[in-house]
């Protein structure tokens, strides 16, 4: 599983034939394997997405009504919910995370036992004792082997932890202020260097590949590329290369090192029957430039409306390929709307593990849409989409409903712009004809509005949006605000 960050539906030519950027790895990852075209994050940032990834069930059934964790969070994830790897490690594979992890973790405290600060601050940081073993870590979440750092690159602290255990203390306190190469202050370890976290971990990804090939066991790998998010940092012999801003040239670069996995996958002579997927966790960041990147014909969310943070598609709509030649014929496609939850189910059903109630959630099995020659009536019932700020909206067929005014995050209107008050309190696309999502239907359609508010109050309210007995949504102490319609 190799899951980038902050990469646009449109930032891959595989998607997006228009794409300035050059993705020749990716795009033969794609043409080797199958494309979905209606790919979605269960949220339109990093942190959620990651936790409805790793437990098919959607972040705001969490305790995270909103926003996303920094590098001192605490772990969201509690040791007994049910991951992707509890369920592979439990039909015996072998499991690994490299990566950002995202999720939180339990740094160890030189006095007292609750954190001051939440980790924006350079100054949040002199309680972290990283001396001692961190608890809480993916080791406790079904991970045999886990190498990476807490929060997203741009966050401090800037340590690497190893199977619970940081590899170095920090002994210096770095920044970075450029344009798109910035980076918050904070604590950094000796062994900690900005521009070759991302190479690092490609490099420990296909090593545990090749020594983990030919073992008994199976394996389960999940790379949790911190990038092409900020810092955006490519090396000198990428720089240039793209003829677009930084993050085509880095993006050249993450291409050259998909390429390079693809490869020892192939090597190691395991190609046939490993299942490889590459997504991303959002939509392309505003932070990358993206406003002058379309000026230069580069569009990061393709047709699509909006970007990361936003309940538009372009917060959420992401690419995603799935390659597997035992099982997956090459160079074909799927139009269903599938969503990064469903691949919990799709492994449980790949190893023959039943998920119980309380596990799984939210997701489906992809495993029969992997036939390109299987006709799936019913897929997924419908899907919720979720925005920076906590709104909702719901998908079912081509009809997506918005239950917002704006955007829900960073494009126009914003939550709380003047413009947005004289705008209805829904919104109601087709996206079949409206990709843009640039017509409220609302009006014309009053039953349809109906129909979808109560199927997404039905899966808020029980706690699940598959079939199975009602579950309980993590609770909060304070109100949770971005359900009040389900009281109107």
């Amino acid at each position: 599983m190799i899951l980038s960050d902050d990469l646009g539906y449109g930032d891959i030519g595989a998607f997006n034939p228009e794409s300035k950027i050059p993705t020749p790895h990716i795009d033969q990852l794609a043409k080797e394997g199958m494309i979905f075209t209606d790919a979605h994050t269960p949220s339109a940032v990093c942190t959620p997405t990651r936790y409805g990834f790793m437990t098919g069930r959607y972040n705001w059934r969490s305790r995270l009504k909103s926003g996303v964790l920094t590098g001192k969070s605490k772990a969201l994830i509690p040791d007994d919910r049910t991951t992707i790897a509890d369920v592979l490690h439990d039909k015996g594979y072998q499991t690994a995370f490299i990566g950002k992890w995202h999720l939180g973790w339990d740094w160890a405290l030189t006095a007292g036992d609750s954190l001051s600060g939440e980790g924006w601050d350079a100054n949040d940081f002199e309680q972290l004792d990283f001396s001692k073993a961190v608890t809480h870590t993916p080791n406790d979440l079904g991970f045999d082997y886990a190498y990476g750092h807490s929060g997203s690159l741009d966050m401090a602290p800037y340590v690497y932890v190893e199977n619970g255990m940081p590899t170095a203390i920090p002994d210096t306190v770095t920044v970075d202020t450029g344009e798109y190469s910035w980076w918050r202050e904070g604590p950094t370890s000796p062994d900690f260097v900005h521009e070759e976290v991302t190479p690092n971990f490609f490099d420990r990804s296909i090593e545990y590949i090749q020594s983990h090939a030919n073992q008994e066991e199976p394996f389960f790998l999940y790379l949790a590329l911190p990038s092409p998010h900020t810092p955006i940092l490519p090396p000198q012999e990428w720089q240039g290369k793209s003829g677009l801003l930084p993050f085509g040239d880095f993006m050249m670069m993450i291409d050259d090192y998909v390429g390079k996995l693809n490869q020892a996958i192939k090597d190691a002579g395991i190609e046939e029957n490993t299942l490889v997927i590459f997504t991303s966790d959002n939509g392309g960041s505003p932070a990358a430039g993206i406003d002058k990147m379309q000026a230069m014909g580069h569009y990061s969310s393709y047709i699509y409306r909006g970007h990361k943070a936003d309940i538009f598609e372009g917060g959420h709509r992401v690419p995603f390929i799935a390659k597997w030649p035992k099982k997956i014929q090459n160079g074909t496609s799927r139009d269903e709307t599938i969503c990064l939850t469903d691949i919990m189910a799709t492994s449980a059903d790949i190893v023959g593990y039943s998920l119980k109630d309380n596990e799984g959630e939210d997701s489906y099995s992809l495993l029969e849409l992997f036939d390109v020659g299987k006709e799936v009536s019913s897929f997924r019932e419908a899907t919720v989409h979720h925005s920076i700020n906590g709104s909702f909206a719901i998908r079912q067929g081509d009809w997506k409903l918005i239950m917002a005014k704006g955007s829900g995050g960073w494009c126009f209107p914003k939550p709380g712009d003047p413009a947005e008050s004289e705008l209805p309190d829904v919104q109601l696309y087709n996206l079949k004809s409206d990709p843009a999502e640039s017509q409220n239907l609302y009006a014309e359609n009053p039953e349809k509005v109906a129909a979808m508010k109560s199927l997404l109050i039905k899966y808020i309210k029980e706690g699940r949006s598959t079939p199975g007995a009602v579950q309980q949504n993590d609770p909060i102490e304070s109100e949770w605000k971005q359900i009040s319609f389900i009281e109107e």
